[in-house]
């Protein structure tokens, strides 16, 4: 498939039961977007019919339409291809699946975030939560999956294909699960078209209990606390609250849940005050003290991801198998040496983000322009991105503003993962990962030390 209408098909996103979602141009601006087209699986034909299917497909094409929220994706365009209806919206780079290493296998460890990331993600959710359930739209399929991230880190909702309009009953077969395992609330099995808002809050318990930990909570859930130091009981109290069987226990409404987690937040941070109110720094090495050399490949390479990992030195996760223990030094000339790694970085990196493409050209930039009065800079490989990486920070590590600062959250390497992605790291959830040329991150150069 070429051309859906006016955009130029680049790619497949994803397949579900009633539709595919893919990466597309409108060649006319240049823009790329998301176009999701039914195209339903003969077994989901065979349930439910395509008169059905169409009539859910194109509910959720009025509810995308009518909701004006920032917090959940927007409706650009619709029509029609090949007598199959088609919905355009905005297209994310990232998604809090990808952030957090989720795959098909659910039950597997995922990558734990820093707990102020996952508070302002769990809060733009509820935010995007109220607005749809103030519209009497009960979503029922929250997941990690349909939580987008823009190049900001903005929270979009997005499919809807399983969402219930307020007095609406959907027919279909009573063995038909709606919502996703581990997921969806325990009355979305036993009477799906009866479910309330309260179903959408214990799905946020359980992405939110999943950020935090990196496990899911399973049946009986274990306190958080017994996972991640940095929580406590009143953690306790409000995941177990949020994740109880009974809907009535839970919290009532997401503006509620919401203002529960703004108390969790503002406590947390008054105990990281105190943490770091008695924090030293510990002294950085001596410029004289010997420090073992850590070589690491400066030539490009094409990797796939089935040998990636094995090639770069990641675990399971795609996080470092081992972190280097940096020796930097700041000359104040705008650029910094690690004496660890003989590597020389561009310490401000790029001002925006960018496309691969635009990369190899800011790194010319650097060198028509002598970037600290040297010649020779270029973009990283994945194993001298990872060399910056560091573990997932816990208590005291908050204290300490790291060298190169906290906002180059996404980093192009100069790896080439096929003919249209490279590999990228994230430097705060210290992960590698890859992404096509048209997604847009930050750059920071380097250049090794003569």
């Amino acid at each position: 498939m070429k051309r859906i209408g006016e955009y130029e098909v680049l790619g497949l996103l994803g397949k579900g039961g009633m539709s595919k979602v893919f990466k597309v141009r409108r060649a006319a601006a240049d823009e790329i977007h998301a176009l999701k087209l039914m195209s339903p699986h003969p077994h989901l034909v065979g349930l439910l019919g395509v008169g059905e299917i169409r009539k859910r497909f194109e509910a959720e094409a009025r509810v995308m339409a009518e909701m004006k929220s920032p917090h959940v994706v927007e409706v650009l365009d619709s029509g029609q291809h090949d007598g199959q209806p088609f919905i355009v919206m905005e297209y994310c780079c990232h998604n809090l699946g990808l952030l957090i290493g989720e795959t098909y296998r659910l039950e597997r460890p995922a990558r734990a975030l820093r707990v102020d990331k996952a508070i302002r993600f769990a809060q733009q959710i509820l935010l995007g939560l109220s607005h749809l359930h103030e519209n009497g739209i009960v979503h029922r399929d929250i997941k990690p999956f349909n939580v987008l991230l823009t190049d900001d880190e903005t929270v979009r909702l997005t499919d809807f294909g399983l969402s219930k309009v307020r007095g609406e009953m959907l027919s279909g077969p009573r063995q038909m699960v709606v919502g996703s395992p581990y997921y969806a609330a325990p009355e979305q099995e036993e009477h799906p078209d009866k479910v309330d808002p309260r179903a959408d809050l214990y799905s946020v318990g359980v992405v939110l209990y999943r950020m935090l930990t990196g496990r899911l909570p399973m049946d009986e859930p274990v306190p958080p606390s017994s996972h991640n130091p940095e929580l406590d009981g009143e953690w306790d109290g409000f995941l177990m609250k949020a994740l109880d069987r009974d809907r009535n226990a839970r919290q009532s409404s997401a503006l509620e849940m919401h203002s529960e987690i703004d108390v969790l937040e503002t406590r947390w941070e008054e105990r990281m005050a105190r943490v770091c109110g008695h924090w030293e720094p510990v002294s950085p090495a001596s410029k004289h003290e010997m420090i073992p050399r850590f070589r690491l490949r400066a030539t490009p390479v094409k990797a796939s991801p089935s040998d990636a990992a094995v090639r770069f030195g990641v675990d399971e996760l795609w996080r470092p198998k081992r972190f280097v223990p940096n020796d930097f030094a700041d000359d104040g000339d705008g650029a910094v040496r690690d004496r660890t790694t003989g590597l020389i970085w561009d310490k401000k990196g790029s001002i925006g983000k960018m496309t691969w493409p635009d990369a190899h050209r800011y790194v010319a930039t650097l060198n028509d322009h002598r970037l600290a009065e040297k010649n020779g800079w270029r973009l990283p490989t994945i194993e001298e991105l990872m060399s910056l990486l560091i573990p997932v920070p816990h208590q005291d590590d908050y204290c300490m503003e790291p060298l190169f600062g906290r906002d180059r959250k996404w980093l192009w390497s100069v790896d080439r993962r096929s003919f249209s992605a490279a590999w990228y790291v994230s430097a705060d959830v210290g992960y590698v990962s890859w992404q096509d040329f048209t997604c847009r991150f930050f750059v920071r150069a380097v250049l090794t030390e003569p």
